[in-house]
Formats: C-alpha cells, sequence, structure tokens
C-alpha cells in the first residue's frame, strides 16, 4: 500500500468514527477528556428516572438537579450540552470503564467501595438518613438506636442498601428487620402494619411522602451516617475531576450551588455547603 493511499485511509477512518454519532475519547483525543468532550460539543451521561434528581422525558431531554448542576459545571469548562441515555444504577459503572459515557452525574451516592473503581467530585447532595413512620409516630421512634432499644420493634429497610447494614451496626437484630426491594413497599410495609418503621434517605422519604396516597410521618435521624451524591470519572481522568472539583468550589462559595440545591426542594443547603468528600468517605482521594 503507497504511502498515499495509507494517508487516504487513516483520514477516512477518522471521518467515520466522527461521523458515527459517539464523542471523542479521551484515548483519541491528547487533551485528554475535557479535551475530547469540548471537540465533541456535548458529554454523554447515563442517568436513571429518579427526579428530583435527575429524569429523561420521551423525547431524549434530561432535567433535575443533578443535571443542572452538572451541565453548569461542564458549561463553565466549555462543553455546552449533555447527550442522555436512560440506565440503571448497576450498570452506570461499568458501562463508564468501558468508555461509552464520559462521566456519571446519575446519582451514584459516594462510597468506600465505589471510590476503589472510579473517582467522585465533591458531593453536589448530601442527607442523613431517616424513618417513615405512621402518622403521629404512635411508637416515637426517631433513630436507629429507638429501634435497637425495643426488640419488639420491626424495621423495615432496602435489601442491601447501607441502611441495612448500619441498623445491624447500631444493634438492631437481624430478627427485627425485614428486607424490602424498592421505597413503596416499604412505605406500604408502615401504613399497613408490619413495619412500625422503614428507613432510608431522607429526601427518598420525602420524595415518596409527594407522591404516597397514605399518610406518613417523617423523622431525619442526624446521628446516621452522612450519605452524599458525587459526580464519577474514571480513574484515569483525574485531571477532568479535579476542574470539575474547582468549578463546584466556585459554585459553592457564591452560592449558586445551594440555590439550585433549594430550588429542588432539598431542605439542608447550609450542610451541603460545608460537607467534603471526605466527612463521606475519608479514604476516596
Amino acid at each position: 500500500m503507497t504511502r498515499r493511499r495509507s494517508a487516504a485511509l487513516a483520514a477516512f477512518i477518522v471521518l467515520a468514527t466522527l461521523s458515527s454519532g459517539c464523542s471523542a475519547t479521551a484515548k483519541s483525543q491528547p487533551g485528554g477528556l475535557l479535551a475530547a468532550m469540548r471537540a465533541a460539543g456535548y458529554a454523554r451521561v447515563p442517568l436513571a428516572q429518579t427526579p428530583p434528581y435527575t429524569a429523561v422525558s420521551p423525547s431524549g431531554v434530561a432535567s433535575g438537579y443533578l443535571v443542572d448542576v452538572t451541565k453548569l459545571v461542564l458549561g463553565k469548562l466549555g462543553i455546552p450540552n449533555l447527550r442522555a441515555t436512560v440506565t440503571t444504577y448497576d450498570a452506570m459503572i461499568p458501562a463508564l470503564q468501558a468508555g461509552r459515557y464520559d462521566l456519571l452525574p446519575g446519582a451514584l451516592n459516594i462510597t468506600e467501595a465505589r471510590c476503589k473503581t472510579i473517582l467522585f467530585s465533591e458531593p453536589v447532595t448530601v442527607q442523613h438518613d431517616a424513618l417513615a413512620v405512621k402518622a403521629g409516630n404512635p411508637r416515637k421512634l426517631l433513630t436507629y438506636k429507638d429501634v435497637a432499644n425495643n426488640p419488639s420493634i420491626k424495621l423495615g429497610v432496602l435489601s442491601g442498601s447501607s441502611q441495612q447494614s448500619f441498623a445491624l451496626a447500631q444493634g438492631v437484630r437481624a430478627n427485627q428487620i425485614l428486607a424490602v426491594p424498592d421505597a413503596q413497599t416499604g412505605i406500604s410495609a408502615v401504613t399497613d402494619g408490619r413495619v412500625d418503621a422503614f428507613v432510608a434517605g431522607q429526601f427518598t422519604l420525602t420524595a415518596q411522602k409527594k407522591n404516597a396516597n397514605a399518610a406518613f410521618d417523617i423523622e431525619v435521624d442526624t446521628s446516621s451516617a452522612l450519605s452524599g451524591v458525587g459526580v464519577g470519572f474514571r480513574m484515569k481522568d483525574r485531571s477532568a475531576r479535579d476542574e470539575f472539583d474547582r468549578i463546584l468550589a466556585q459554585l459553592r462559595t457564591d452560592g449558586r450551588l445551594q440555590k439550585l440545591y433549594a430550588d429542588a426542594g432539598f431542605t439542608n443547603a447550609d450542610l451541603l455547603a460545608t460537607t467534603t468528600r471526605a466527612d463521606i468517605a475519608p479514604d476516596c482521594g
């Protein structure tokens, strides 16, 4: 093959790649992930249907608090758009590592286990766990410890959740716990009397209360461990994560992050302003 034909073939391959609809990857772009996204004009992201955090309309329009934050930060970094795909939480990290997405703004909690596989930004949400109880809180349950101190109390938890592990660590007995598949089932277990309380993140319960037909009260356990959502990046994209954090810090300082947070219905913007990634998961770099 002549040099001229080789050059022509290489040019064709490049043009075919760019016309395929996929953004350039950091591997093919010398400047790394940010340069690749700037060249493409957008970031590819996976989202779950979990308003007010994230949502995607039937026409493909992404919305929600985490979308607003991510678009604001990326816009300041020269990346004007997001291209979103609806997916499940368990598929997000494998797809990111496989190069199908550029970053993860899809409401993944910062955890020590996840920090072994991806990098997280500083938190863009923060919350404590809370107990959903019958209206009027007849058993006067305010904390995990209240459940642990009374063996007759039954507690609903999401199966395999951090709340299930934390409850056991706080002294709740295994025979006190009913594992359920989703928050709606947990709320139903409270209202129909199968459990005395259901524990989940406080804003998960707030969202359920807006949508549920049955009345229940929410008691926030401020002694519970803090959890928070960060935007996820591949390990090799540390410089992009650090630039994301730099802009995020500016938004914290000028109050725009807290305003977006409050506008989305979250009520602890003061806590968000002071909580860092290390507060949630000390070993997350």
